[in-house]
């Protein structure tokens, strides 16, 4: 794990909101020192608008996104990951993909904003507090001593993480 950038996947089901700002965030905050992906095992096949909004409103850059399945991580040309997040929300009662090979892993569980339909602002509040949650997740993620580390230590970490 010396290596750098390190490549990661945050995987969801519909890849239109939670992994989407998750890429966004970690490839704009992590400085060239990461190298973030997204990915749904059901992609929606477009990304939510109101993500897109917030989105630009954090000044990220949004070019390059799309909705996607992880298909595309396993072919044999993909990009090796060091590490895959998943981000699905276990109390909705999603099914989270399950990431074959050997790199590090860890559930950092969000409520989906996709979820809420009652009214733009309803849905605004929830992709919020969700960009949130995953800036802070990413934040924590980005100042872990990685070269200090061994896989042991680092994996405790991830998972902390996640219960965050």
């Amino acid at each position: 794990m010396e290596h750098t950038p390190f490549n990661v996947l945050f995987l969801c089901t519909g890849n239109s909101a939670r992994s989407i700002m998750a890429e966004a965030l970690l490839n704009y905050t992590g400085k060239g020192k990461f190298h973030a992906f997204s990915a749904g095992s059901q992609p929606a096949g477009h990304i939510n608008p109101l993500v897109l909004e917030l989105l630009n409103q954090q000044k990220l850059p949004t070019a390059a996104l799309r909705s996607k399945s992880w298909d595309e991580f396993a072919a044999s040309d993909a990009p090796k990951m060091d590490f895959v997040f998943t981000v699905c929300d276990n109390a909705a009662g999603e099914v989270c993909p399950v990431w074959p090979g050997q790199p590090m892993t860890a559930h950092w569980g969000i409520d989906d904003p996709n979820r809420i339909t009652s009214s733009d602002t309803a849905q605004r509040e929830a992709i919020s507090a969700a960009y949130r949650q995953l800036s802070r997740r990413i934040s924590l993620f980005i100042s872990l001593p990685f070269d200090k580390l061994d896989a042991m230590s680092l994996k405790h970490h991830l998972d902390n993480i996640g219960r965050s």
